[in-house]
């Protein structure tokens, strides 16, 4: 259906230009079938009157040649087709997000994503322009998406709450009691979870922000937020849920719902020579 797709409006775009022949870049891909894609550009030959041009680029070393090229020119190369099902399934397969097909509403440019893939590729091209050389090379790293975060005091009053980058419950679901505060820190007495009031988050950070709501739609850098963390910690691989609220909740029921993944992956990183 997506080779059809892509032929058919192909073909009636080279019609309406005036043009007799097309191709694919399909055809470089290693994933794909090349007797398939022949056999869906000949039918629309027949349909349309529209030759479709059937070239292996892969034989003979070709995709050889495409990671070679990639590497020397250090060229972003897309490792799906660009549709959401074939993301949807590569994703599945490598037991990755598929975190191409949303950002979070705080703004942030998150780790490996699409937005920092941009970021790095206008610096590069800067950099190019410039005359500045300059080396891409791949980092392994832990990354971390939260897709959902609430917390409920007693029975069912929501309050307005953030939890911070790398906040991890492994069930999703957690209840207890702030039992102590130590230096401005307040610990639960289940599943290592801690809270600060928005006054230390702004005082730690050199922030001025008014409210929850401010700092959900317009969060500060990831890197600023794991800086404090490793402030609250002591140790930049904890996986604590650090919850920020206006006002600490105590002697209170309180129930944290926090669906989140932390997934091995690889981000891209630009070095000046």
């Amino acid at each position: 259906m997506c080779f059809d797709k892509r032929f058919d409006v192909s073909a009636k775009k080279a019609l309406e230009l005036g043009e007799k022949k097309i191709t694919t870049t399909l055809l470089v891909s290693p994933l794909k079938s090349q007797e398939q894609l022949k056999a869906s550009g000949d039918a629309f030959y027949e349909k349309h009157g529209v030759e479709f041009i059937f070239v292996d680029y892969r034989a003979g070393g070709g995709s050889q040649d495409q990671s070679r090229v990639t590497k020397e020119q250090q060229l972003y190369r897309q490792d799906y087709c660009g549709c959401i099902y074939g993301l949807t399934m590569q994703r599945e397969q490598q037991d990755r997000v598929m975190d191409e097909m949303f950002s979070p509403v705080s703004n942030q440019i998150l780790p490996s994503s699409i937005e920092q893939r941009l970021e790095l590729y206008r610096e590069r091209n800067r950099l190019e322009d410039e005359g500045i050389n300059y080396k891409i090379i791949k980092q392994k790293f832990l990354n971390y998406r939260q897709f959902n975060f609430q917390l409920i005091k007693g029975k069912k009053e929501i309050l307005s709450a953030y939890a911070l980058s790398y906040s991890y419950l492994k069930r999703k679901k957690a209840q207890g009691k702030i039992e102590f505060e130590d230096k401005n820190i307040y610990y639960l007495n289940r599943e290592e979870i801690v809270f600060i009031t928005l006054s230390y988050y702004n005082k730690i950070l050199k922030l001025h922000y008014q409210n929850i709501k401010e700092l959900l739609f317009h969060s500060p850098s990831f890197e600023l937020e794991q800086r404090l963390r490793v402030t609250i910690t002591g140790d930049s691989f904890n996986l604590s849920p650090i919850i920020v609220v206006e006002d600490i909740p105590l002697d209170t029921k309180l129930t944290i719902s926090l669906d989140s993944k932390i997934y091995d992956d690889v981000k891209s990183k630009l070095i000046k020579l």
